[in-house]
């Protein structure tokens, strides 16, 4: 979807068409950039960012806070049209899913074809733009889905792939971050043409397991394909605070609170995780996360406190300032389809 959050509050308020809307809070909190309209975009706001950031750069934005039930709404509307083309669609979030429609419900013999009806649909239903990727793979058609944005559409074909590839810079891979993107910039990897010139074992040696997906993926080859219901990997919770604070109680206080949260959110999804994640932000906005993983699964909010207190304890909270904490839990059991541990081998005799 096309600038989601800020583009249903410009379509359910006509006054805000074409003005610098920035959904996340009002200026003077503490919150961060949800969504910025292609208004705002201009001046440089983009998700994420520190709403008192955003109103340095954009002073005129309009700064609307989040109304997180209707845009859960719109994009059930939005998933129900996909599930009219194809039971493959895998969400990534509410305003993002890849779909394998190559054997789709309407028998839509193009891809191309069936991205441009659903774009027409959701148009039609929500008054809302999408872009859409197409390609032979998930990288490529992730890639591709954020060219010509707003409600655009880019088609990568095998023949196209390996120049669109050769020329796309190495921070526009997906998956590549800013701080990984500068690792390989000091390599000497500036795009994809520059990657290709690495052997597999000179990008193992650089970037461990990761070395073997860019290897792969500049090559255009990816195995992954859509997974519904893609299994949680982790359940979590964090607080950005109004004032930056260095007092140990009240610290442990927020925590204390978090893994009641997180307790919760375990037991209504009726999961139990092995690691618990710790999360801070200092008031210079650096981010750190110190973890510990156990033999025993757990789900209980005092087990969960008590690991990520302890954890406290490996960061510089108290002598420094924290503006953020977050509690996680990771290391669930894996269904047994995806449980490929040892297995007793029989013998005909």
């Amino acid at each position: 979807m096309d600038a989601f959050y800020a583009s249903i509050e410009q379509r359910d308020n006509p006054r805000l068409k074409g003005k610098a809307v920035i959904v996340g809070g009002l200026p003077g909190t503490r919150g961060v950039v949800s969504t910025a309209s292609y208004e705002a975009r201009k001046f440089g706001v983009h998700s994420a960012m520190p709403i008192n950031q955003a109103k340095k750069l954009c002073p005129h934005g309009i700064f609307l806070p989040v109304r997180m039930d209707v845009y859960a709404h719109e994009s059930e509307i939005i998933r129900s049209i996909f599930m009219e083309y194809t039971e493959l669609v895998e969400p990534l979030s509410l305003d993002e899913a890849y779909l394998d429609v190559t054997h789709n419900k309407k028998n839509i013999p193009s891809a191309t074809w069936a991205a441009q009806e659903i774009q027409k649909r959701i148009y039609s239903e929500t008054g809302l733009t999408a872009s859409a990727g197409v390609s032979f793979n998930m990288f490529l058609a992730k890639i591709a889905s954020g060219f010509r944005k707003p409600s655009g559409l880019t088609v990568i074909t095998p023949k196209d792939a390996d120049a669109f590839i050769d020329k796309l810079p190495i921070g526009e891979f997906y998956g590549i971050g800013k701080v990984t993107a500068e690792k390989f910039h000091r390599l000497g990897i500036n795009n994809g043409s520059d990657l290709k010139n690495f052997s597999l074992p000179d990008m193992v040696s650089a970037f461990g397991k990761a070395g073997i997906y860019y290897y792969n993926i500049v090559r255009g080859i990816e195995d992954r394909l859509v997974t519904p219901d893609a299994p949680r990997k982790s359940m979590g919770r964090e607080l950005t605070f109004q004032q930056d604070i260095d007092d140990m109680d009240e610290i442990l206080r927020i925590i204390k609170e978090l893994a009641g949260e997180v307790e919760e959110l375990l037991k209504e999804e009726k999961l139990s995780g092995r690691t618990v994640t710790l999360k801070l932000k200092y008031d210079d906005f650096t981010s750190i996360t110190r973890q510990r993983s156990q033999e025993t699964f757990i789900d209980d909010r005092e087990i969960i406190f008590n690991i990520a207190s302890s954890l406290l304890a490996k960061t510089e909270a108290g002598s420094r300032k924290v503006r953020l904490l977050g509690v996680t839990v990771s290391g669930f059991p894996m269904p047994e389809a995806e449980n490929k541990g040892p297995v007793q081998l029989t013998f005909p005799f």
